[in-house]
């Protein structure tokens, strides 16, 4: 953990009908001194969203040269990289030659943030999917995390429901290709 990080605890009970992935999850993170809150809570949504085994946090914006999480296999190769956020293309292209799968999830406007990759060289791009949610969504559920966070995560048919510190919020999970 770096210097001036802030240590959240989630404690998340996730049921994602869609995929029918039903876990209780325990999860630690460190939110950096140069990461919005924001940025943290897209993280930790996609990590829920994204969720099997062999997943983990990186370490978040310190880690140059990892993505936001990360799945791998038991040998150690890399099977998603998943960023959050609006990564240059540079990133997205050298986790798409380095993992199967590559994903963003972001909390900004998606059109502004796939604007920004276009004309750029993106190894499979058109396989990269850029993951969003209704404006003001990922900001209010921000604006309720604690240092220790008790949260259920609900999803189907493309829609998440979030229950966070006794607060409830939901919205569609938009999915577009990144190019």
């Amino acid at each position: 953990m770096a210097i001036g990080a802030t240590m959240h605890t989630f404690t998340v009970q996730l049921a994602d009908v869609d995929r029918g992935v039903y876990e209780e999850l325990s999860l630690r993170t460190a939110r950096q001194s140069a990461e919005t809150d924001a940025f943290m809570m897209t993280r930790v949504l996609a990590y829920c969203l994204e969720y099997e085994e062999g997943i983990a946090f990186s370490e978040g914006i310190a880690s140059a040269d990892e993505p936001a999480v990360s799945v791998r296999d038991l040998t150690g190769r890399l099977l998603a990289w998943i960023e959050v956020g609006a990564p240059d293309a540079a990133r997205l292209h050298r986790g798409s030659t380095s993992a199967e799968r590559t994903a963003v999830y972001t909390h900004r406007d998606p059109a502004k943030v796939a604007a920004q990759w276009t004309g750029k060289r993106i190894h499979r791009g058109d396989e990269v999917v850029l993951h969003s949610f209704e404006p003001g969504f990922v900001e209010q559920a921000a604006a309720l995390v604690e240092r220790r966070n008790d949260m259920t995560l609900s999803v189907t048919e493309r829609r998440i429901y979030l229950e966070l510190n006794g607060t409830t919020l939901s919205s569609a999970i938009i999915d577009q290709p990144a190019q």
